[in-house]
């Protein structure tokens, strides 16, 4: 049976009789202190539209964001609009964290703006393509591929938007895989220092497992990245016919995408009103790190999902990799990194510092696979590659199991 928790009456009350007395706390971060790279007069807030409605705005047209409906969230090889892509996802998040945001009286539109960013510099196919991309990176260079420091780079220096140093922080701590029972934001007061753990990442992936966001807004974000996708997976596993969410074990927080959702924000809300910090109970933070264990066992490293990565998509990743840093050295104009990426890329234009294809090489390629959707991917591999022996055979709606 489905069980779903309530916060208790003297928290319902509490929270009603302060909307109505105006007796509140607000630990919402003050708009007035937003910081920018540059102060754009277009973009300062006005009546009608707040400095993060301006970031939000910026993140949707940003010409990256529509190809979050093609990233795999974890199942990649499926046929299947009933399981859950990128673009799902951080819709998901965003609605989580904005419902916990509401409670305790959060900035909303600085919360939508991280969540709705925080996955745009992500790979094609997952975690493997991240996994992939580091890995051939660091040979070349000695530096470190993850998609939250591109989300950033992506908002911040592929299109230089002068987003905000809060949203930018949001994004680039937002890492799902560390849960802790506690999230306390930690103060971030320019962007010389931002720039100097954004480098440290590059070098040291390590110093990633060490970024805390800067607002209270960015912690409620990260914990719901989290909420987000640990039923939403085991409900994708059962539509892939991986496995069922029924031999999940039960526990505090339940084992159904709505039980987990529901029981999570309740607990999250219940520990944290009134406080500078975002808290779960021992419980409930044990249940999710339980749960979250089950799922790396059960879904994330089943060979029904992993077995294709690291097989097929790897080999494809490194010789794309190869042929692509070698147009770029050769100056091969036709190659499509200089049609289908620099050139799309300089059509944004927008004012840089330095010309966008003065970047270093690697960096590039870096630049344009992380770009890519996983049917991008596979079409550019076949285009360049047409008698590679790497294919890819999908599940679909009518495959015999």
């Amino acid at each position: 049976m489905l069980r779903y928790e309530s916060l208790s009456e003297n928290m319902e009350k509490r929270i009603r009789e302060d909307a109505a007395g105006g007796g509140r706390r607000s630990f919402a971060f003050d708009e007035s202190m937003v910081l920018r790279r540059h102060d754009n007069p277009r973009d300062r807030a006005n009546v009608w539209r707040t400095a993060f409605i301006h970031d939000i705005d910026k993140i949707l047209h940003c010409p990256y964001y529509n190809r979050y409906a093609d990233k795999t969230q974890v199942f990649s090889f499926y046929k299947n609009d009933d399981i859950t892509r990128r673009a799902l996802h951080v819709q998901l998040v965003s609605r989580i964290a904005r419902t916990i945001g509401k409670a305790l009286g959060l900035n909303l539109d600085l919360i939508e703006a991280i969540a709705l960013g925080h996955d745009i510099g992500h790979t094609p196919f997952g975690h493997a393509g991240e996994r992939f991309l580091d890995e051939i990176f660091f040979s070349h260079t000695g530096r470190h591929f993850s998609h939250n420091i591109h989300s950033v780079r992506v908002l911040d220096s592929i299109y230089p938007y002068n987003i905000s140093l809060q949203t930018l922080s949001g994004i680039a701590s937002h890492d799902g895989e560390l849960e802790l029972s506690e999230y306390r934001p930690r103060a971030l007061s320019s962007f010389e220092e931002f720039d100097e753990l954004m480098e440290s990442c590059y070098t040291d992936k390590n110093n990633i497992k060490h970024l805390v966001p800067s607002t209270l807004e960015g912690c409620v974000m990260r914990i719901s990245d989290i909420i987000a996708y640990l039923g939403k997976d085991r409900q994708d596993a059962e539509r892939a016919n991986i496995i069922s969410t029924d031999k999940f074990e039960p526990c505090a927080i339940g084992r159904h995408n709505a039980e987990i959702i529901n029981n999570l924000i309740v607990n999250i809300i219940e520990n944290s009103y009134g406080h500078d910090y975002i808290k779960m109970d021992e419980k409930h933070f044990d249940a999710l790190v339980k749960a979250k264990s089950e799922n790396y066992d059960k879904i994330y490293k089943n060979p029904l999902v992993d077995k294709k990565y690291a097989a097929v998509i790897k080999p494809m990743m490194d010789e794309l990799y190869e042929r692509l840093l070698s147009d770029l050295i050769s100056r091969n104009t036709s190659s499509p990194i200089f049609a289908h990426h620099i050139s799309y890329v300089n059509r944004a234009h927008y004012d840089r510092e330095l010309p966008y294809d003065s970047t270093e090489p690697n960096q590039l390629v870096v630049d344009y696979i992380a770009s890519m959707t996983d049917d991008y991917f596979l079409d550019l591999h076949s285009h360049l590659f047409p008698d590679s022996p790497h294919t890819i055979e999908y599940t679909g709606y009518f495959t015999t199991y």
